[in-house]
């Protein structure tokens, strides 16, 4: 007896299984071409400007795939030649400014932030959390807090920051890079119920910042709005301004 939900096929008509994938192109050291050639940018942004027998050991690739994908970058704008080799091209540069983990963001903070930063004269970030650290993801400097705010404009600030803070205390995203303190979980309580975190020359000498929470439609924080300053200044007369501007931002997205 034939199963009656599986009609009768002849033999004959039975189509073959179907044909294997075709494999990946190759660079030559057992991974895809992709692989390879974001491994050399990955390289490339490491070391800031390297020679081509540094990015291929580095990457393990043979010195003779490195200069073909290092080139097809060159083709590309991704990278570009320097008097040491290579270093990162403006395509990159371009790609990432229109990056966001959440649509509308950058626009719904961009000019609350320069608000912010006017009136205070404080150097004002908006950060999202990846890969264990606190992204930068748009940054405003303020008139008075230049030195501060150049010092910490490089991109990647560590999760313990009270930008981070925030987001490891609201949003339970990827765990941070290193162990948490075994009073995190008081911190964190107090950062929730607050609503604010605090960094009183922790990181870096000199330097002080409050950071607040932005709230996406669902009420989960989505991104830290933080003020970067000098000792001089209350950070927590300075809460409130902070908490303020983050609600404003909060509010645009949620109406989008």
């Amino acid at each position: 007896m034939r199963r009656p939900d599986r009609p009768y096929e002849p033999r004959a008509q039975r189509t073959a299984p179907p044909a294997p994938p075709a494999p990946h192109p190759s660079d030559g050291g057992g991974r895809s071409v992709l692989e390879g050639a974001f491994a050399l940018l990955g390289a490339v942004e490491r070391a800031e400007e390297a020679g081509l027998t540094r990015l291929a050991a580095e990457c393990g690739l043979p010195k003779t795939t490195s200069y073909r994908l290092l080139e097809q970058l060159v083709e590309l704008g991704a990278v570009e030649r320097s008097r040491k080799g290579y270093r990162m091209g403006p395509r990159i540069f371009r790609l990432g400014q229109g990056w966001q983990p959440y649509p509308g963001l950058r626009g719904a903070a961009r000019a609350p932030a320069r608000r912010l930063a006017r009136v205070t004269g404080a150097s004002v970030g908006l950060n999202v959390l990846r890969e264990g650290q606190t992204l930068v993801l748009d940054w405003t400097p303020g008139e008075s807090a230049g030195g501060p705010g150049r010092s910490l404009e490089s991109g990647v600030w560590p999760w313990y920051t009270a930008a981070g803070k925030v987001l490891v205390a609201g949003a339970r995203p990827r765990l941070p890079l290193g162990p948490l303190p075994g009073s995190w979980h008081r911190q964190a309580e107090a950062i929730r119920e607050r609503g604010v975190a605090f960094d009183r020359e922790e990181v870096t000498a000199g330097v002080c910042c409050v950071a607040v929470p932005v709230p996406g439609p669902n009420g989960a924080p989505v991104a830290s709005l933080s003020l970067v300053t000098d000792p001089a200044h209350s950070l927590d007369r300075l809460a409130g301004v902070v908490q303020q501007t983050g609600r404003m931002i909060g509010a645009a997205l949620r109406g989008r």
